[in-house]
């Protein structure tokens, strides 16, 4: 890192060196640069672009609902599957249409992303809001480990031959899926952009080559030449086909069908999408929205009704490796053999949306746990953004969970289905009753048609979520249902716990506030203890600090747990420049417990308040927790609880003092085997009057002034000048019964502070902006200073405000 110095740099202090740590160089050669808040994509989504990036995941799902159906059908009733399809997908065009109408009274109302949890926060309250937070974050983590592993068995589909390759063929399909999520995660850390072409492309290349798949089916069946399918040579076998002779009301047979509608029920999820994202659509977000939900469920209900009565005409049946599957064998049969450029068009399409599908969770799941961290149920470091603008913690937990998921299941979506049904319609139950609620409460213009449309969403999505949890919970269904109680409960105590936090320090401003109950800081005596295990550099800087509080009284002690180290310590100490070193007898070796009654006996004295301060050795990141047991910071964990008291950790980095020493070694050597030249000397005086780009010049944090504007550290006399820079400190400052507003701004050659007296706050004007300020300037503490400059605001997509 390149380091320059201007004028105010001289009488401030030089400017400090600070090295990358190697995790830093590392995330920076993975993932680029760090992008900065003023980077974030702010750009709304047309209609047609919205359909392609929020409709890939409920558009994705037609390609495998009717396989899913058809593997309970044939395992029960054997050939009769393919005449009972019809009737079952009827059913599931219904549940669509249902959702479809539900989800647009959602998007009437409630035009902010957030989607079910939104509904449910907003009419049942918080609480019972986690309900759908966790069933929704279930769907995502299921959705990544379905839609990779359908898009692998597309993928296998194309090339069987895939599944003869040695050591991977039989678990190709999990191969795929693991470098496809890891993929994903790589992207997403990167800041990968949905709201693009290329997230649209997938879903309209799907719609129109299954599209043109079913209408030549159709076609070629009207015209008498659709074949039946034949069995696939060097593929697993299929689903055996069963002989039931029971009729269509008994138990047996209505237990079947409900299988079959639940696995047909996985043909709806991904509808929500839309309502997760409205915020992200262009005014009016509302009708927009509606419009793509209704297209959406169009293509939807065509491409899934196509796909079961080319099956129905076909018998295109599924295997149980999961490839071939339904899909690509009914294009493999319409397009016959003249048609495989079609054939493999087709199936690269279905695994492109599938995959893209998979990614919107990396998108959907950090959002909503973010937002629901914000309300306090999930760990707040949710909420930040990581290197790239994105919230990489919930993209990491994210893919750790549907990879175990994945592997302990296995990448098949007949086994992954009993996962992931139950929590998507339990966020569309929680939506309709939600909504209900809503038109109960506020009886808007038409709310009983709504109303009555939520109540049937709701209705209907609450049986599914009920036969899924009957007849799919031996099958893996029992895990969700046992599993999303747990996190309800999980996620309201860890809120009581942030809550129960936030009282307490509200209790304290109050009381703070009012000067009742609160110790007031005025102390008549302040004693400092420094604890010593050394006497080494470390020690030093310690004791220097102790000194810098000017206490009443300074103790150095040594808590002896070794009479040998004790003895070293006692000849190396230096009495006569530092404080009397007291050694204090710790039998038991218990030092926290030593250390927290020597303080706690400090402060039984009135008015006395203790600063126990705690020299800890930094060493490498890596093996510093192995070699060293961090007994400072167990020491002020102790002492900090003690009333009266406080514990302060003066860091000192060994591993950075070692390269700085090594490299002041190495300077003074080269200035003493090497004479200065006059010239250079000449040259350097001359040099000091030009500002000197200072660390990060040019970049994101420090940009270079442009034409017309005055370099800052090129500012040395009082004068009117013109700037520009970042806002890097935005200060609120008490001054003689009023306040004033200081922001630190700077450019690539120096800093400037400029007060605005009697402000405290000016919109827009906010750390990580840009601003230009126009006015007198004058030197303070070596440094440029504006008083009320006039001032425009720079940052992108604001407003100029000028004064």
């Amino acid at each position: 890192m390149a380091v320059g110095r201007t004028a105010g740099d001289e009488r401030r202090g030089q400017v400090i060196d600070l090295p990358e740590t190697y995790w830093y160089k590392a995330k920076l050669r993975l993932l680029g640069p760090p992008m900065v808040n003023e980077q974030l994509n702010t750009e709304r989504l047309s209609k047609p672009l919205a359909l392609g990036v929020l409709s890939c995941d409920g558009i994705s799902s037609a390609a495998y609902g009717t396989e899913e159906m058809l593997i309970v059908l044939v395992g029960a009733v054997g050939l009769a599957a393919f005449n009972l399809i019809i009737p079952m997908t009827l059913v599931v065009l219904f549940g669509i249409v249902v959702v479809v109408l539900s989800y647009r009274e959602v998007v009437s109302v409630y035009t902010r992303a957030g989607g079910s949890y939104v509904v449910a926060r907003e009419n049942f309250g918080p609480r019972v809001a986690q309900i759908a937070a966790v069933a929704l974050l279930i769907d995502y983590v299921v959705t990544v480990a379905v839609q990779t592993a359908a898009g692998s068995a597309a993928i296998v589909s194309a090339f069987p031959s895939l599944g003869n390759l040695p050591l991977v063929g039989s678990h190709i399909l999990t191969v795929i899926s693991v470098a496809a999520i890891l993929l994903m995660c790589y992207g997403n850390l990167r800041g990968i952009r949905e709201a693009g072409k290329t997230f649209a492309l997938p879903t309209y290349l799907f719609s129109a080559s299954v599209g043109l798949m079913i209408i030549v089916g159709l076609f070629r069946e009207v015209a008498g030449g659709l074949p039946v399918v034949h069995h696939y040579a060097n593929v697993g076998p299929t689903f055996a086909f069963g002989h039931s002779t029971e009729g269509l009301l008994s138990f047996a047979m209505i237990l079947m069908l409900l299988k079959a509608f639940a696995n047909g029920g996985s043909s709806l999820t991904g509808i929500e999408a839309v309502s997760n994202a409205v915020s992200a659509l262009r005014p009016p977000e509302g009708r927009n929205a509606r419009q793509i939900l209704v297209t959406q469920g169009t293509i939807v209900i065509f491409l899934i009704g196509g796909i079961s009565w080319l099956a129905h005409v076909s018998h295109a049946t599924p295997y149980v490796d999961g490839y071939p599957t339904v899909l690509a064998q009914e294009a493999d049969v319409v397009f016959g053999s003249g048609g495989h450029i079609m054939f493999y068009l087709v199936q690269l399409a279905t695994a492109a949306i599938l995959f893209t599908g998979g990614n919107t969770s990396f998108s959907g799941f950090p959002f909503l746990a973010s937002f629901v961290a914000e309300d306090s149920f999930l760990p707040r470091w949710l909420t930040k953004r990581g290197h790239r603008l994105v919230f990489s913690n919930g993209i990491i937990i994210l893919t750790v969970v549907s990879l175990t998921l994945g592997l302990a299941v296995g990448f098949n979506v007949d086994g992954l289905v009993p996962f992931y049904a139950i929590g998507v319609f339990t966020g569309f139950s929680m939506a309709g009753f939600g909504m209900v609620r809503y038109h109960l409460r506020t009886r808007e213009p038409g709310w009983q048609r709504k109303l009555t449309i939520n109540l049937v969403g709701g209705g209907y999505t609450v049986l599914v979520v009920i036969i899924f949890a009957i007849v799919k919970f031996t099958e893996g269904a029992w895990l969700v249902v046992i599993l999303g109680p747990v996190l309800v409960f999980a996620l309201i105590r860890l809120n009581r716990e942030y809550r129960s936090e936030a009282q307490v320090l509200e209790n304290i401003g109050e009381r703070r506030a009012s000067g009742v109950g609160v110790n007031q800081p005025n102390y008549s005596r302040r004693a400092v203890i420094v604890f010593v295990d050394d006497f080494d550099l470390s020690t030093i800087a310690a004791l220097r600090y102790a000194k810098s509080l000017r206490p009443t009284s300074l103790r150095a002690v040594h808590l002896v747990i070794d009479n040998e180290q004790a003895e070293k310590l006692r000849a190396a100490w230096l009495p006569d420049r530092y404080v009397t070193l007291e050694f204090i007898d710790t039998p038991d070796r218990r030092l926290t417990r030593a250390a927290a009654e020597l303080v706690a006996k400090e402060t039984d004295v009135p008015g006395t308040q203790v600063t126990a301060i705690l020299p800890r050795r930094s060493f490498s990141p890596l093996l510093g927790r192995l070699l060293h047991d961090r007994t400072a910071d167990k020491i002020a964990g102790v002492v900090s609880r003690i009333p009266n008291a406080a514990a302060t950790i003066v860091p000192f980095d060994v591993q950075n003092r070692v390269g700085v020493l090594q490299e002041h070694n190495a300077a003074r050597l080269a200035a003493v085997t090497e004479s200065p030249d006059p010239g250079t000397q000449v040259a350097d005086e001359l040099q000091r009057d030009v500002p000197e780009p200072l660390p990060g010049a040019g970049g994101y944090d420090r940009p270079a002034p442009s034409l017309g504007a005055d370099p800052i550290g090129s500012l040395r006399r009082p004068g009117r000048v013109v700037v520009e820079g970042r806002v890097r400190v935005v200060e609120i400052r008490p001054v003689e019964h009023n306040t004033v507003l200081a922001v630190e701004i700077s450019d690539s050659t120096g800093d400037l502070t400029a007060m605005f007296y009697g402000r405290s706050k000016i919109p827009g004007l906010m750390c990580g902006g840009k601003v230009r300020l126009r006015g007198q300037v004058g030197i303070k503490n070596g440094g440029p200073v504006m008083v009320n400059p006039a001032y425009e605001l720079l940052v992108p997509g604001s407003s100029g405000d000028e004064e």
